[in-house]
């Protein structure tokens, strides 16, 4: 395969190869600005690299991806549409948005870990109405005890209570008001995040098709702050990195569209409509050199060395049986410090299949 055009090379080390990037395809150029750059350095560098990539990555060379996924991530960063990565537990599909982050110098991941419960303003913003209502009362009884109202006047403190709740330019409404992962990536910034929506088939059947608008259009709104926005046209709010930034009339409208992750274990069906939007990537078991790079990243050579056989017996016992790649990492962690016979009866503790009937 011509590596010329590729983006994200899988190479491990960090690049600034996302300059070289070619424009979006006309149907996915998006115009959100001005550009809305956190305070601080929200895209500072990820500190969980190590933990999720490996303390010793660069001596392994990470895990050199295999083609068809070099093909893909490149793929979805070409034409701005979300990767759908699906594969069993522990084939590396979360750390996959680590690896890319990581490479291309994009940052922090904002992950959002989807269960049974999730709903998709989540992932856009929280607004905490009930805290601003409490402060309102607060303030309101404040005033009241510090002085009577005038005499004749309509409404008193309740009346300025009511304005704060409602709006006004000293309403501070953006206190309340914090960005989901999605609503964070989706902000106008020059280089793209990374979001990684973690396990989008444990949701409620709703929230794929809920996605459907925002992952197409890139933008979305707040009708909390379209309510004002005749008198607090710009609010300041906070973002899922902890940082501050400015919401222009209440709408939010992406300028580079963000690099999206959605991990599926396979145990649904997504429907068509979200499918023929994403970029498709099925990761399969992966073999002895990806599992000897991925300990060799995680634990040095030595331990893959001396973990050779239980390498072995990993990818035998993965011929008929579910398991993972992190039970692998913990028997060799473990292993290192037991001597035989205990040390194979640690590894039989550990690595236990996981689709054991119950």
């Amino acid at each position: 395969m011509s590596e010329e055009w590729l983006i994200y090379r899988g190479v491990g080390e960090p690049h600034d190869g996302i300059g070289a990037l070619p424009d979006p395809p006309p149907w996915r150029d998006f115009d959100g600005g001005p550009l809305a750059e956190p305070e601080g350095a929200a895209a500072a560098v990820d500190g969980s690299v190590a933990r999720r990539l490996g303390a010793h990555r660069r001596a392994a060379a990470l895990h050199r991806p295999e083609p068809e996924e070099l093909e893909a991530v490149n793929a979805a960063l070409y034409l701005r549409r979300p990767l759908l990565v699906t594969g069993y537990p522990g084939t590396g599909k979360s750390t996959l948005a680590h690896a890319v982050a990581h490479e291309l110098k994009l940052g922090r991941v904002l992950r959002w870990p989807v269960v049974s419960r999730t709903v998709l303003q989540e992932g856009l913003y929280r607004y905490d109405a009930l805290a601003r209502l409490q402060d309102v009362q607060i303030t309101a009884g404040a005033g009241r005890s510090d002085r009577a109202p005038a005499a004749g006047a309509e409404g008193g403190a309740d009346a300025g209570a009511d304005n704060r709740v409602h709006g006004g330019a000293d309403s501070g409404i953006g206190r309340y008001i914090r960005l989901g992962p999605l609503g964070t990536a989706l902000l106008p910034t020059a280089r793209p995040r990374v979001l990684l929506i973690d396990e989008l088939d444990k949701s409620d059947i709703d929230l794929p098709n809920d996605l459907l608008n925002v992952l197409e259009e890139g933008e979305f709104t707040l009708p909390e702050l379209e309510r004002v926005a005749d008198s607090e046209p710009e609010v300041r709010v906070l973002t899922d990195d902890g940082t501050k930034v400015t919401v222009r009339d209440g709408r939010v409208r992406c300028r580079a569209f963000p690099f999206i992750i959605l991990t599926s274990n396979g145990e649904r069906d997504f429907p068509a409509a979200l499918l023929r939007r994403c970029i498709q990537l099925k990761l399969g078991p992966p073999g002895e050199k990806r599992l000897a790079g991925m300990v060799r990243a995680h634990l040095g050579e030595e331990a893959a060395q001396l973990g050779a056989d239980l390498i072995r017996e990993f990818l035998s016992r993965s011929r008929s049986e579910l398991v993972a790649a992190d039970q692998l990492l913990n028997a060799i962690y473990l292993t290192h410090y037991a001597a035989p016979p205990t040390r194979e009866d640690l590894a039989d503790l550990l690595i236990q299949r996981l689709d054991r009937p119950r």
